[in-house]
């Protein structure tokens, strides 16, 4: 049904070209597809009245903060305190050192609340007796997520740059 040339955009939403949706409509007129446009698109001022169904593109959408309003956590966690929670379970001076850099990091991109939730959901997994992963991609680069304990591979043994995850 899709085009082979179509991509995702950085969060995993599909992201269609004209040619993508004139495909869909061409072999299946009815369909009432709930897709994300292009930003070209709107850029050719393409009636969007005959698509009511699509949403528009917007690659400015700070992910965080667009989801926030979605994170349905018990009251104990929306005041949660994840920066002391973080500090307090460094051990040595450089671990310390790592978590603060993070945090700013986290920080700088609006996704402390991320971590809350993170915490949370690991929290859930552990009181419901859940097995997740040991950590796979760049999440793993993370000292942060480490002691949230969203993945079990600790950054500063095996010096892995908190670059690798926070590609800027």
């Amino acid at each position: 049904m899709y085009n082979e040339l179509m991509y995702t955009d950085k969060y995993g939403q599909i992201v269609l070209n004209e040619n993508d949706i004139c495909d869909i409509f061409y072999k299946n007129p009815n369909a009432k597809p709930k897709y994300i446009l292009t930003e070209k698109l709107i850029e050719n001022k393409i009636d969007l009245e005959y698509f009511p169904k699509l949403l528009v593109y917007n690659s400015d959408i700070d992910f965080d903060k667009s989801y926030q309003k979605d994170y349905f956590i018990p009251k104990e966690y929306i005041d949660f305190d994840i920066a002391k929670f973080i500090l307090d379970c460094c051990k040595t001076d450089s671990e310390l050192q790592r978590a603060g850099e993070e945090l700013i990091l986290f920080q700088q991109n609006n996704m402390l609340e991320l971590l809350v939730y993170l915490k949370y959901f690991v929290d859930t997994l552990r009181k419901n007796n859940i097995v997740w992963g040991v950590g796979r991609g760049s999440s793993v680069a993370s000292f942060v997520l480490y002691l949230i304990g969203v993945h079990k591979i600790n950054s500063l043994c095996y010096d892995i740059p908190i670059t690798e995850f926070f590609k800027t």
